[in-house]
């Protein structure tokens, strides 16, 4: 991975981009920061993720806001005066504006949406969860062909799963900010739609993404394979029995 270059390209998605030694990239990953945060926050988690992809773009988006209870850090939205019952429309409201960015991000790459992958922390994984659902919802296509969501939760929970992305939900038992039943209950909520999903919830870790959770997201990317990938092998190797002689 060669060193970090300016996104001034693409500036509805402003951050750090972390780009191939060599050649155009096969993968997009995105990283959303936590509120307070800044994209570059996330760097190691990308290099981790860069070791085991070398071909894959990492973009470290900065939130659209400065952060309004610090001299420092960002947000994409404020948590000031924040409650379950408004939580939902300021999700919505900064919604529409992340994806544009992201659809611009991808088209630039010239990667389908099947090769992004979108990842995120508590405020940045709540992002990440609404945008691929609202997308799936009004664009008539998904937006990433993956969401790796670390500490987070949904807004509200869906209504419909988006049928070609994969939820990876990441949570630590002794999480303050965000209790990881968030992430159990909507794990549960996708099952019962039919979503692929999965969720690893794991003890003695707080609203952080230590070295354990880590390796389960990259695991999780490499070993998990979507249901309608598996269900159109098994139907291939069931067309290829029919034609078996008998």
């Amino acid at each position: 991975m060669n060193a970090p270059t300016s996104s001034a390209t693409a500036p509805q998605l402003a951050g750090t981009r972390l780009l191939p030694a060599s050649g155009q990239p096969d993968l997009l990953f995105i990283y959303l920061h936590g509120v307070g945060a800044r994209g570059d926050d996330l760097e190691p988690l990308a290099e981790a993720i860069g070791q085991r992809y070398p071909q894959a773009a990492h973009l470290l988006a900065e939130g659209f806001e400065p952060f309004d209870q610090a001299p420092f850090g960002r947000q994409w939205f404020s948590l000031l005066g924040i409650s379950e019952e408004n939580r939902p429309a300021r999700i919505a409201a900064v919604v529409p504006r992340l994806i544009a960015a992201i659809e611009a991000t991808r088209a630039e790459f010239g990667l389908s949406s099947q090769r992004v992958c979108l990842v995120g922390f508590s405020q940045g994984a709540i992002l990440a969860l609404e945008a691929a659902q609202a997308a799936h919802d009004s664009l008539g296509h998904e937006l990433a062909g993956r969401v790796l969501a670390f500490a987070g939760r949904y807004g509200t929970l869906p209504a419909a799963a988006p049928n070609d992305t994969v939820i990876h939900l990441f949570h630590g038992m002794a999480d303050q900010v965000v209790p990881a039943h968030h992430s159990v209950t909507a794990a549960e909520h996708l099952v019962a739609l039919g979503a692929d999903v999965t969720a690893d919830v794991l003890p003695k870790i707080g609203h952080e993404i230590p070295a354990a959770l880590l390796d389960k997201a990259v695991e999780r990317l490499q070993t998990f394979v979507p249901r309608k990938v598996w269900e159109q092998a098994m139907r291939e190797v069931a067309a290829a029995e029919d034609q078996q002689p008998h």
